[in-house]
């Protein structure tokens, strides 16, 4: 897990020290793309946070899997004239958050009663 927070800490930090212009075409799809990919990172925290079954290979698969989804939904969007983009960015959005308030529940609870078993002794 520590090697992925690595991974995008390094991506982020060539990310801004590369200067690279994305045609404003392929915005949507860059959109997509980046929140799929978030969603699968936050996923892979909340699976390693709650003590699920981690398993890189599963989080790789989900991570090309959001990817792919997210450029086909968008791409049939574009040729039907819709913006089915924003469907995936909301449904992504709506599993962000939904791992982050999992995640955010069970360390507060870990933190809680680590606390009690403190003031316990």
């Amino acid at each position: 897990m520590i090697w992925a927070l690595f991974g995008i800490l390094v991506g982020i930090i060539a990310g801004f020290a590369i200067d690279v212009t994305i045609p404003i075409e392929y915005t949507r799809y860059t959109a997509v793309i980046s929140i799929g990919i978030l969603d699968a990172l936050f996923g892979a925290i909340r699976a390693e946070v709650t003590n699920d079954k981690y398993d890189a290979v599963i989080f790789i698969s989900g991570l090309f899997f959001n990817i792919i989804l997210a450029i086909a939904i968008t791409f049939l969007g574009d040729k039907l004239g819709l913006d089915l983009y924003l469907a995936a960015t909301v449904v992504f959005t709506f599993r962000i958050f939904s791992n982050v308030g999992i995640t955010r529940r069970v360390l507060l609870q870990n933190f809680l009663q680590k606390r009690k078993q403190k003031k316990a002794f």
